[in-house]
């Protein structure tokens, strides 16, 4: 295939293909190492709903492409589907920490040995917080909670959205509203993650936990300023169509989409380190009784 035949849309769909399917591999790999160590399964189950996360967005952003004069509607579906696989990664993280800690979502029964412990909020939590709290059944309840909150608001969000913006009913105010309620929600259940690692640094830490975090909040800071950026740049005018075929609109969407694609590459790979399956394969065992014998 001569490439200088190619037009510039056919490029950069093969392009974002190509990051697809590298995304995948990469994923498809990592996958495949903790199913072949299946050790933990309460553990790895969390861990393979979170690594999906990047050739969900990856695949999702392909779609956008192939159609890419699709309906504000459609659109609109494509983001929600992200946007819902968000929440529940963001669930299954808080789980996956619960049982590196052993324990219980459903009893919230903190240990003897961090009972007490001092959490500190910041600002704007300390508008509605004391400064200082001290870690019992109540705080640790509160957490999960507020990070629970997401996984509940954001399919109903998700689906009032896609109502009326089908029903043709969906003006501007109704959109930043929406807009508004979710940034809360994903904000404060982030917020509530990074309260749960502070708490419980020192348990956490041989399972690197900030690591596997990051990748989450790195996917999710991406496709939500990078989209912030693009619509702040059509709306100066920097952005604009040079295409007949293709409107600004549209073009904002392609340009968000060719983005998350190539995105997903570096986060697939960067989650090989995070969520590596040495911990279940018996290697880190291994290296530790070696380091003793030396």
């Amino acid at each position: 295939m001569d490439i200088s035949t190619l037009s510039r849309a056919q490029i950069t769909l093969m392009g974002s293909a190509c990051c697809t399917m590298l995304t995948m591999h990469f994923t498809v790999q990592l996958l495949s190492q903790h199913l072949f160590y299946w050790k933990t399964p309460k553990e790895q189950k969390a861990i393979l709903i979170i690594i999906l996360m990047a050739p969900i967005y990856a695949i999702n952003s392909f779609v956008g492409l192939l159609d890419v004069q699709g309906s504000k509607a459609f659109f609109m579906f494509l983001e929600s589907v992200k946007e819902c696989y968000e929440a529940l990664v963001i669930a299954k993280f808080l789980a996956l920490m619960y049982s590196y800690l052993n324990i219980s979502m459903s009893k919230n029964i903190v240990p003897d040995g961090i009972k007490g412990r001092e959490i500190h909020h910041s600002f704007p939590m300390t508008l509605f917080q004391p400064h200082t709290v001290r870690l019992d059944h109540r705080t640790l309840r509160l957490l999960k909670y507020w990070t629970w909150q997401f996984v509940v608001i954001r399919p109903i969000c998700s689906i009032l959205m896609i109502t009326v913006q089908i029903l043709g009913i969906y003006p501007t105010w109704l959109s930043w509203t929406f807009t508004i309620i979710l940034n809360i929600s994903v904000s404060l259940a982030l917020y509530s993650l990074v309260m749960f690692y502070h708490a419980f640094a020192k348990e956490l830490a041989p399972h690197n936990p900030l690591a596997k975090f990051l990748c989450i909040k790195g996917i999710v800071f991406f496709c939500f300023w990078q989209g912030l950026v693009l619509e702040m740049l059509v709306a100066v005018g920097v952005i604009k169509s040079h295409h007949f075929w293709l409107d600004v609109e549209h073009l904002e969407e392609a340009l968000q989409n060719v983005l998350v694609c190539l995105e997903m590459v570096v986060f697939s790979v960067l989650q090989q380190y995070a969520y590596n399956v040495a911990p279940y394969s018996g290697d880190v065992e291994r290296k530790m009784k070696l380091n003793k014998h030396e």
